[in-house]
Parts: C-alpha cells; structure tokens; sequence
C-alpha cells in the first residue's frame, strides 16, 4: 500500500503509487510509531531532488524530517515550498535572485527570509493533517501569471498555467488541457513570492505531460 505522502497542489497529502519528480521536507509528520499526525512543523518547506550522494533516508521515522513527493516544482511552488539550498543549490539560487529582482531588494534574500514570506503567504491558523481549506488564495488578472502558476477553477480544480493553456492536476500528471482565458481574474494557489520568482526569470521543472 502507497503512503500517506504524496503532495497536491493545496499542500495536503495522500496515498498514490505515483511518486513524481522531486522530494521534499517540511518536517516530522510522524509520532513515536511512525503514524502520520501532522500537516507539517516549521516554517522550513523545501523541495529536493530524488537522489542526491547515493543519501538514503526513512521514509516515516520518529524524530526526523518526513520524506513527502511531488509530481513536478510546479506543484511543490503552489503547495508552499521553495528548492531546497543542499542539494538544489543552483535552483536555490535562481529563485532566490528572481525573488530578489522582483522586489527590488539591494541586498540578495537570505533562506530565512524566504521561509518566513512563504509561511505568511501560505495557511491560515488552523490545525489538522488537512489544511487546503485553510490555504490562503489571492487573485490576479489571469493574462499577467507566468507559466508554472497554478490557479484554481471554478469548481475549485488546480490547473496549471502554460502560455495558452491551463492543464488540470492529476498525481499521474496534468491532463484536461483547456484553452487560456486572455481575460478576467482568477484565484491563484501559488504562493504570490513564488509567483514573483516565476515572473522574474525563475524556471521550474515541469512533468513531461506538461507538454504532451
């Protein structure tokens, strides 16, 4: 039986066979038998690769941080992670200078800083190992989001956001392709940092049925 560890774009988990493309960390999940009891613990919230120095880590061990996985960055942005400084170094980089750009900052973002923007950005006070009804949305003109934002539709679907299409969320990979309104506002679950980094030169790694 899958996991309890697979991330949808609101930042709750679920069992799924899919595993995706990245790995990531917002602490332990788990109690003293290895049994999921919490949503996340801090505010540090980062995405990692799958495989980094041959490293092997528990994937629900008491005591330290709970493995969770991604179907592509664009959804790990949209649940409230950043690339993680380690073993993303480059990507780490990258956001953090286009988070830096974009707000016009002379001095470039510390790791903290971007963890504390990202938790104030994300949830609201709450409690649970579910928390997408506490996930804070903002709106914005549909025709200025960035590629790799993920919006929510009126049924309350994520979608990503590609140049002239949105696409709709699956754990398997995103489907449902429908045209890109030119118009309009729309909800968006992407943190608006991460937002700002995608629309200052930040790129994120995408799930091949992104351009299927």
């Amino acid at each position: 039986m899958p996991r309890r560890n697979r991330v949808d774009p609101w930042g709750d988990l679920h069992a799924s066979p899919e595993r995706g493309l990245f790995t990531g960390n917002r602490g332990c999940l788990v109690d003293d038998r290895g049994g999921l009891t919490r949503h996340h613990r801090g505010p540090l919230w980062i995405t990692c690769l799958l495989e980094y120095r041959g490293w092997r880590h528990p994937l629900e061990r008491p005591g330290t941080w709970t493995p969770l996985f991604f179907l592509d960055e664009a959804v790990a942005l949209a649940a409230g992670h950043r690339p993680c400084g380690l073993c993303r170094r480059q990507a780490h980089l990258d956001y953090r200078g286009a988070v830096t750009r974009a707000v016009g900052s002379d001095h470039p973002f510390l790791a903290g800083d971007l963890n504390r923007r990202l938790a104030r950005e994300r949830l609201r006070r709450g409690g649970g190992v579910d928390r997408a009804s506490d996930r804070i949305l903002w709106t914005e003109r549909v025709d200025r989001l960035p590629i790799g934002t993920v919006v929510v539709d009126e049924d309350r679907i994520p979608r990503l956001v590609l140049e002239d299409s949105l696409l709709r969320f699956a754990f398997g990979g995103w489907t449902g392709r429908r045209s890109r309104p030119r118009k309009g506002s729309i909800d968006v679950l992407t943190p608006p940092t991460s937002v700002a980094a995608l629309a200052n030169g930040y790129t994120p790694v995408l799930h091949p049925t992104a351009s299927d």
